[in-house]
């Protein structure tokens, strides 16, 4: 008897529909469609994300499926992105869910978004991958929405030592970006100019917050009010410049994230340490987590840059501990724009 468990993940709490299907905890597809209509909007626009997700959804599952080698028969359960989010992008994935594991008479499985980035570091790609790191560890979550250092003592206890009390660091570089016409998202933009310029070119002002919470707002200021300054002496200082102020900005952030981090350690004494999220891709970041692995002894985990935007394998691999324990979700449960670690 094949006692193997098929989930099917689906993710669409922003504005990536994403499905991917693992078998146990090997991914065997992640299919992923991004949308390219927010950026002459300088941001995402719920109305057309929704629309989009509307129109993604089905083939995105069905491309899943094929890919995986797998009829939707075969699916064990559906794991689904109930929240945080974008109501209405969130709203998409969990009626489509609700309706295929109603019809195939299958159990549904609710995901916190914020989870599964952090269990993105649990997926993997053979059998024998046993990269992960153990429990207890720390993980600094890092994307658009938010900076929080994270203690996971199991993949369902997790508990927050420290968040941003305003803006997330991923919102930042991306206003940031915006101030400096360079486009739309702005971290890969931000990231690509800073490898060029110099990271101690400009200074710009950290924020003074105690413990382990994070503050991006007095940046961002910072950031705008030297750049009114630096434009009104030389109208050709941004075009100028680009390198150089991409990679002070990107320096400012990541020295702000790791001070926060080092405490996290010293404090809990745990020298395991992840990164996820989708400013986990930032190389600035990533390469102070390997110099503060030299310096400090860390033993650091850092996500494939396939794990690190929304993606549904991270769904997924949530789901299948989930289902292992029984820990299923009524259809009656609605979706959830704010929620947090439960």
């Amino acid at each position: 008897m094949n006692n193997d468990i098929y989930i099917l993940g689906i993710e669409s709490s922003c504005d990536d529909t994403s499905a991917a299907v693992l078998c146990n905890d090997v991914l065997l597809s992640n299919v992923t469609a991004s949308q390219s209509v927010h950026e002459e909007y300088g941001g995402v626009v719920p109305e057309l994300a929704s629309r989009a997700h509307l129109q993604n959804v089905v083939p995105v599952v069905n491309q899943a499926l094929v890919r995986a080698g797998i009829s939707k028969e075969q699916l064990s359960a559906i794991a689904f992105t109930r929240g945080p989010g974008l109501m209405g992008s969130l709203l998409v994935g969990v009626s489509f869910t609700k309706g295929l594991a109603r019809s195939l008479g299958i159990p549904l499985i609710d995901v916190n978004h914020l989870q599964g980035h952090v269990m993105a570091h649990f997926i993997k790609e053979n059998p024998q991958d046993e990269t992960h790191p153990p429990f207890p560890f720390l993980c600094l979550l890092v994307s658009g929405g938010n900076s929080q250092i994270v203690k996971v003592n199991a993949y369902n206890d997790m508990e927050v030592l420290g968040q941003t009390i305003d803006d997330a660091a991923g919102e930042a570089i991306d206003k940031c970006s915006k101030v400096m016409g360079l486009g739309y998202p702005g971290g890969p933009i931000i990231d690509r100019l800073a490898r060029k310029g110099n990271p101690m070119a400009y200074k710009f002002s950290e924020p003074h917050i105690k413990g382990m919470d994070y503050s991006f707002s007095g940046l961002k200021t910072s950031f705008l009010y030297s750049l009114k300054k630096w434009i009104a002496e030389d109208p050709e200082f941004i075009e100028k410049n680009k390198e150089d102020l991409a990679a002070s900005l990107e320096y400012t952030i990541v020295d702000i994230l790791m001070k926060k981090l080092r405490m996290a350690v010293k404090e809990t004494g745990i020298k395991h340490v992840a990164v996820a999220g989708g400013v986990s891709a930032n190389n600035g970041l990533r390469n102070a987590f390997h110099e503060h692995a030299k310096k400090y002894g860390w033993n650091i985990y850092i996500p494939k840059f396939s794990y690190t935007t929304d993606n549904a394998a991270m769904i997924g691999i949530v789901g299948y501990y989930k289902y292992l324990d029984e820990e299923f979700c009524s259809i009656d449960k609605p979706a959830f724009s704010k929620v947090t670690f439960q």
